[in-house]
């Protein structure tokens, strides 16, 4: 989880005053001490940690609080409301507009993971249907093409760049108006890596940022870096028209609450694909105290597009579950990531430990659709049945998917439990019948 040990403390030093009989200066003075330190320790500028201090004692004055009044309640709000103007960037985010070109440039630091950000920003907006490419510009570092190369396949997003050509300005020229003459709306141009004293790097930047004309300039920054991210962002913002951070390696990092001020609109937070969160104050810190992200959650779900599927939404209103729409959701499940992540935003099961559950699970999926791939057109549309009654097919699945006998028998179990969850909300006698759409 993001920030988790500070969250951890933080959590624990509010859960404190529900033990305290009284509720006085002294127990908030105790409460501060212990939100502060753990601020500091994660790295965030003194001042802003000195700021909410006192933001939390001019809202929270005890004498002032009238007889009766929830003083615990009221105290705990008001370190969640002071957390989300500390780490509250103040501006807007740069929003694309649909049927354009959005060009966005990514500079930043050697080693800051520029490259991998730059596909995971184009699948989450490929995942929300926008038509996505990549441009490699980066000629500085050896094997930064086949880098992006990989990853772009991977995630089944068009690239351009060269092993020829050594001119980055040129490549990036090029690459942006190949996919702007085939209608591409998000166009990512992922340039050099350097730092702030290479004058020559940062004079290739400047050119590459007037030829291509970006919409937008992400600065990707190194989370693990701390307070020292402010001297590198204040030199980039010099040469380049800055308009928003992304911060990498947030998962877990101690030192990650030095960069949590800065203008940010994404967060990376692992190595996968999947692994980058729009950033949104409120939700930060509900997630970081355990609190959970139902609003990233019902994103996540929204992303998949169930209602399109004018297929499962018929079977569902009646009361109907085939192998293949299992074959399906677990496809989908497969697109929101990891388990774990999937938990952060549920609340109340940030604390559960899931460590190797993500990996299991994938395994566990890919190895009951191996299964299922190896069944005919007339199985998978089937209610499952067709099994019991020809126990022959079980034997031909097994063998053709390379597993057992037994573990075709566990599948159809489990969709026959799923199959009944479906049929008490769906069909004429239905939970959901009259409810419409």
């Amino acid at each position: 989880m993001v920030l988790a040990d500070l969250g951890r403390k933080i959590n624990a030093a509010l859960a404190q005053i529900n033990k305290e009989p009284i509720i006085d200066e002294k127990v908030l003075d105790a409460l501060l001490k212990e939100i502060c330190h753990a601020l500091l320790e994660a790295d965030v500028n003194v001042r802003l940690v000195g700021n909410l201090r006192k933001n939390v004692r001019t809202t929270v004055n005890i004498q002032d609080l009238a007889a009766g009044i929830n003083k615990r309640k009221i105290i705990q709000k008001t370190v969640v409301d002071e957390l989300c103007k500390l780490v509250d960037p103040g501006v807007e985010p740069y929003i694309p507009k649909r049927g354009k070109q959005n060009i966005i440039m990514f500079v930043g630091l050697q080693g800051s993971g520029k490259t991998t950000t730059c596909t995971k920003l184009a699948y989450y907006y490929q995942r929300k249907g926008w038509k996505t490419c990549l441009v490699c510009a980066d000629t500085f570092r050896a094997g930064a093409f086949d880098q992006l190369k990989q990853n772009a396949i991977k995630a089944n997003i068009p690239y351009y760049g060269s092993y020829t050509e050594t001119d980055p300005v040129q490549i990036a020229h090029e690459g942006v108006e190949k996919f702007k003459k085939e209608g591409f709306e998000i166009i990512i141009v992922d340039t050099s890596g350097r730092h702030k004293q290479e004058a020559e790097l940062f004079e290739e930047m400047k050119q590459i940022s007037t030829i291509v004309n970006p919409h937008n300039t992400i600065f990707v920054m190194d989370g693990t870096i701390g307070q020292a991210a402010e001297a590198q962002a204040k030199a980039f913002h010099e040469t380049a028209d800055i308009g928003s951070i992304i911060i990498t390696k947030m998962d877990g990092h101690a030192k990650g609450g030095g960069a949590i001020s800065a203008p940010i609109i994404f967060i990376g937070t692992g190595e996968h694909i999947h692994d980058l969160e729009g950033f949104d104050a409120r939700r930060f810190v509900s997630k970081m105290l355990g609190m959970g992200d139902i609003s990233g959650l019902m994103e996540t779900v929204q992303d998949l597009k169930l209602d399109q599927n004018k297929n499962l939404m018929k079977n569902l209103e009646q009361g109907i579950f085939t192998i293949r729409d299992m074959y399906e959701q677990f496809q989908n499940i497969s697109k929101m990531g990891p388990l774990s992540k999937m938990m952060q935003m549920v609340p109340g099961m940030s604390e559960l430990n899931l460590q190797g559950s993500d990996e299991l699970g994938a395994q566990r999926i890919k190895r009951l659709m191996t299964i299922m791939d190896s069944m005919n057109e007339t199985e998978l549309d089937s209610d499952g049945k067709i099994f019991q009654q020809q126990p022959a097919r079980i034997v031909r699945v097994a063998r053709g998917s390379g597993t057992s006998v037994q573990e075709v028998e566990e599948l159809l179990i489990q969709h026959k439990s799923f199959q009944g969850m479906v049929k008490r909300f769906g069909g004429n006698k239905g939970i959901l019948k009259g409810m419409g759409p």
